[in-house]
């Protein structure tokens, strides 16, 4: 008779291994039937796929390697488990599909989503937390942790069906009805992480702000979940508790794992504080994290408008270009705004190669819309960009013969920016009481419509008066009132320069000529616009300045210190 001797490890080897057979041999009862769609556009890593899925009980399994098929199949299919890639390199990428999928309400809140990645970066990571998928497994992976993670999944998805299908159909009452019910039964207590964070999403969704607070409130009083704490600076912002949530959102910022959330809540506080600087510095944190989210970076395209920041308007745009291309933001309108920024930037900036860059740069950008929608109806937009191009070229009876033969008297707005850059460009043109009348005429349009960006209808009313204001473009301003300081007509120079400081608060050349006028304007000191000369030296300090402007600089500071104590 022979012994068998077992070492400790050996024993608890077999064991585990038994345990794991025992294990998938019921998730191949319980999960046969689920219907699973595989999208890698790589055979073999499909194939590893499915064998792995096969092996632990799956059987109903379809696989595409391409988003436009996986569109395709899930109009057609509804799946209990999506596994993308989130690399997918023929047309769209993983992002654009399940973007586009969550976005035309392909996919259901009971369909389980999980991104696959063998890249970990960490704006892959962040691109990740923006949409919100169900899992992400990083390669490589073994069968069994594959198993786990899918298991899990499931259950939860089945568990929790009646309250997703509530969801879907954004029935919030009643999914809070059930969710409350679900909390009082003991039975799925493991469920209760995920179902108090839903009952928040729910209060917050139903503008229940007060009651939101408070149940924030009491959830981090038993445990700090990191969504309990968001949830809390929502319901704060939203009740306009704006001191607490600063402080909240301070610490925040200060970890890594919660710095995105707390630069996009950030930069909401301080637009409803109509802090606009701060607002753009922290949706500038936060696209720099995350570049890809479309969104986001139209929301700092508006704010950078209405700042006067050409250079982040102009990089927002090139951003939305660059990211939006296969996805559901895809159109001919990306296109004409790069075009529209690089314009605006050359317009307002005095450094030659600059503008000869932008220029180039808009017209390369015009061209490569005519190759991709050769059949959109663009001519108008064109025409008009064109004609602003050959003023920004000095070739101005080339841009009256483009825009003389437009109809600026159009009732219809179709479109905010094509009519903000139609008025824009009979403006610098001269055709100041044409542009007045399209101004007033998408002033309306924005009143008329109540549109939700409060920033985008600050900025037309902000072009609407500043273009009322001052008859001049950018360019024409400085050269007047370099004109009128040199003939020695300081408070004309001033007025000049400020007008052009207005529209151009970040040219420190500018900034430069305005700040002498005042002080060769006001012998002594007297009369001082003391706020202003701030912004001046502000905006001057914030650029990198050759050597003939600093010395100029540290000239003027020094008679600025002395003569007149400022």
């Amino acid at each position: 008779m022979y012994h068998l001797h077992l070492s400790a490890t050996d024993l608890f080897n077999i064991l585990i291994d038994t345990h794991f057979k025992f294990y998938i041999l019921m998730i191949q009862r319980k999960f046969n039937k689920t219907k699973v769609l595989i999208i890698d556009d790589q055979p073999l890593a499909q194939s590893y796929m499915k064998q792995s899925l096969e092996s632990i009980g799956f059987r109903d399994l379809i696989c595409a390697e391409r988003a436009q098929t996986a569109l395709r199949l899930c109009q057609n299919n509804k799946f209990d488990l999506i596994l993308c890639s989130f690399n997918l390199g023929k047309d769209k990428d993983g992002y654009h599909l399940y973007e586009e999928l969550k976005n035309k309400k392909l996919v259901k809140r009971t369909t389980g989503f999980i991104f696959i990645s063998a890249e970990t970066s960490s704006a892959l990571v962040h691109s990740v937390i923006e949409l919100q998928p169900d899992d992400f497994l990083a390669k490589p992976f073994s069968q069994k942790e594959l198993s786990i993670r899918i298991e899990k999944l499931l259950n939860r998805k089945t568990t929790l069906a009646q309250i997703y299908d509530f969801i879907d159909v954004e029935n919030y009452s009643k999914a809070l009805k059930t969710i409350q019910a679900k909390l009082a039964a003991a039975k799925i207590s493991h469920y209760t992480p995920i179902l108090l964070r839903l009952k928040g999403e729910l209060l917050l969704k139903l503008s229940r702000f007060a009651e939101a607070k408070e149940f924030f409130k009491s959830v981090l009083n038993i445990q700090k979940f990191t969504w309990a704490k968001i949830g809390l600076v929502e319901s704060l912002i939203a009740n306009s508790e704006f001191k607490l949530a600063h402080s909240l959102l301070g610490s925040m910022l200060e970890r890594a794992e919660t710095r995105l959330v707390a630069y996009d809540l950030l930069s909401k506080l301080e637009l409803q504080l109509k802090n606009y600087d701060n607002a753009q510095d922290y949706l500038v944190g936060a696209t720099q994290m995350a570049p890809r989210n479309i969104n986001r970076q139209h929301s700092l395209v508006n704010i950078a408008r209405l700042n006067h920041d050409y250079e982040h308007n102009y990089a927002a745009n090139r951003n939305i270009l660059k990211f939006a291309k296969n996805s559901i933001h895809d159109n001919p309108n990306i296109y004409l705004n790069v075009a529209r920024a690089g314009v605006d930037y050359a317009l307002t900036t005095d450094h030659a190669e600059l503008v000869t860059r932008l220029t180039r740069q808009s017209s390369e950008c015009l061209n490569e819309l005519k190759m991709q929608f050769p059949d959109a109806d663009t001519q108008e937009q064109l025409d008009i960009l064109h004609a602003r191009i050959h003023y920004l070229k000095d070739e101005r009876e080339k841009a009256l013969a483009l825009i003389s033969q437009l109809d600026s008297f159009d009732d219809q707005i179709r479109s905010i920016d094509d009519a903000l850059d139609k008025a824009k460009a009979l403006h610098e043109l001269g055709f100041h009481y044409k542009a007045s009348i399209l101004f007033e005429k998408i002033n309306a349009h924005c009143l008329k419509y109540k549109l939700d960006d409060s920033t985008l209808i600050a900025y037309v009313s902000q072009e609407r008066q500043e273009r009322d204001e001052i008859k001049h473009g950018p360019r024409e301003l400085n050269n007047n009132a370099v004109e009128q300081y040199q003939k020695g007509q300081f408070p004309k120079a001033i007025e000049t320069f400020s007008q052009a400081f207005r529209v151009m608060p970040k040219n420190a050349s500018i900034a430069l000529n305005l700040l002498q006028s005042m002080i060769n304007a006001a012998p002594g000191g007297e009369s001082l616009n003391s706020a202003l000369i701030e912004k001046c030296k502000k905006a001057i300090e914030a650029e990198k300045l050759d050597t003939e402007q600093q010395q100029r600089f540290d000239k003027l500071k020094e008679q600025l210190s002395s003569t007149y104590k400022l």
